[in-house]
C-alpha cells in the first residue's frame, strides 16, 4: 500500500469524526414484531415436545402389548392348571372307586366263604335251637356289621333275582309266593351274594 492511499484513508476518518451526532446517528431499530411481519416469518413449534410425546406413546404401546401378552400367558397357565386339577380329581375318584370295589369284592369273597358255616349252623339250630341259637345270632350280628344281610323271603312274592324255586305246591291261584325257605339267601352291601332256595305256592 502506498503512502498516498494511507493518507486518503485517514482523511476519510477525519471527515467521519466531523459528523454531528444527529448526522452520524443510526435509525432506531425496528420492533421485533414489525421485523418479523416484514419478513413474513412465523416461528415453528418446539420439536423437542413432539419428540418426547412420540417416545412416550411408543413406550406406552410397548408396555400395553407386554401386559396383554402376560395376561394371555396367565390365562393359558390357569387353563392348564384347571385341566390338571380336574384330571387329578377324576383320577382320585376313579382310584377311590376301584379301591372300594376291590375291598368290597375281597370282603364279599370272605363272607361267601363263610356261608357253608352259616348253613351248618342253621341246620344245627333246627335240631338244637337252645344250644346253637346264641352262637348263630352272634355270627349273624357280626357279619351284619360288615354288610351281610339275610334275605327275608317267606310269604313274599317270588323274585327270581333273589331266590331259586326248587319246589312248587298248588294254592288258590294267582301270583306265586315263597311258601318255604329251604336254604337262606344272603345279600352283601345291597347286592345278592347268594340267592335263596325256596318252595313256591301260587
Amino acid at each position: 500500500m502506498t503512502d498516498k492511499a494511507t493518507d486518503d484513508e485517514y482523511d476519510g476518518l477525519s471527515e467521519l469524526d466531523e459528523l454531528t451526532p444527529e448526522e452520524g446517528a443510526l435509525d432506531e431499530p425496528p420492533e421485533a414484531d414489525e421485523f418479523l411481519d416484514d419478513l413474513d416469518f412465523e416461528p415453528e413449534g418446539d420439536d423437542s415436545d413432539a419428540g418426547e410425546t412420540t417416545i412416550d406413546d411408543e413406550l406406552a404401546n410397548t408396555i400395553d402389548g407386554e401386559i396383554h401378552e402376560l395376561a394371555a400367558e396367565r390365562d393359558q397357565f390357569k387353563d392348564i392348571a384347571q385341566r390338571l386339577q380336574a384330571d387329578f380329581e377324576n383320577y382320585r375318584k376313579r382310584m377311590s372307586s376301584q379301591v372300594s370295589a376291590e375291598i368290597d369284592r375281597a370282603t364279599g369273597k370272605m363272607a361267601e366263604a363263610l356261608l357253608p358255616v352259616l348253613d351248618a349252623a342253621e341246620a344245627a339250630y333246627v335240631q338244637h335251637p337252645d344250644e346253637i341259637g346264641p352262637l348263630l345270632n352272634l355270627m349273624l350280628a357280626e357279619l351284619r356289621k360288615q354288610g351281610l344281610e339275610v334275605i327275608d323271603l317267606l310269604d313274599q312274592p317270588f323274585d327270581p333275582n333273589l331266590a331259586d324255586a326248587v319246589a312248587h305246591e298248588p294254592g288258590e291261584g294267582g301270583e306265586p309266593v315263597v311258601a318255604e325257605v329251604l336254604r337262606s339267601g344272603y345279600s352283601w352291601n345291597g347286592r345278592t351274594l347268594r340267592p335263596a332256595m325256596v318252595r313256591t305256592r301260587d
